[in-house]
């Protein structure tokens, strides 16, 4: 079954944290992943992922590829 979403490819995992480029200090992932109808959990090249810095409160945008 070809995925509806525009989303192809397997689901990639992407790090829980990660540090601010600003402070140092550890990023939180913001963004929760999607499910798939076959039940696959996980993002795809081209999504993009949100996380808060919990020092500064900087929020940084990655594109995962």
């Amino acid at each position: 079954m070809e995925p509806t979403d525009g989303h192809d490819g397997e689901p990639l995992e992407v790090p829980e944290s990660i540090t601010c480029v600003d402070c140092g200090g550890i990023c939180h992932l913001l963004t929760t992943p999607f499910e798939d109808a076959d039940g696959a959990v996980g993002f795809r090249p081209g999504d993009v992922v949100a996380y808060r810095c919990s020092d500064c409160l900087d929020r940084w945008d990655i594109v995962v590829e």
